[in-house]
């Protein structure tokens, strides 16, 4: 398992699979020793809270799910299209670009 992802935190992507096919939205965290995200309004699931002193309303909140990083694919932000990311180095630095159109994904 590599530690190291295409799609990082506040990228756009695309979901290519489960029950949330289609959707595009943000990703709001990346875990990459377990190869998961969270995206924005993607795979909610229910949680049970019980009050406690600082959240005194307890119930049933909906929060996001994780997704495997294999079932997203990233936005490019140039072209508004879903693409493969490949990298190259400038300035000691790894930037992240676009398959489709050349563009840097990375600013």
């Amino acid at each position: 398992m590599s530690s190291s992802m295409f799609v990082r935190k506040g990228d756009k992507v695309i979901v290519l699979a489960g029950k949330d096919k289609g959707k595009e939205s943000r990703v709001l965290s990346a875990d990459p020793t377990k190869q998961r995200l969270v995206v924005e309004h993607v795979n909610m699931i229910k949680k049970h809270r019980r009050p406690t002193r600082t959240q005194q309303q307890g119930g049933i909140l909906e929060v996001e799910g994780t997704i495997h990083v294999s079932n997203v694919m990233l936005l490019c932000p140039g072209c508004s299209k879903p693409t493969r990311v490949s990298r190259r180095r400038a300035d000691g630095k790894r930037i992240r670009v676009c398959k489709k159109c050349g563009a840097d994904i990375d600013k």
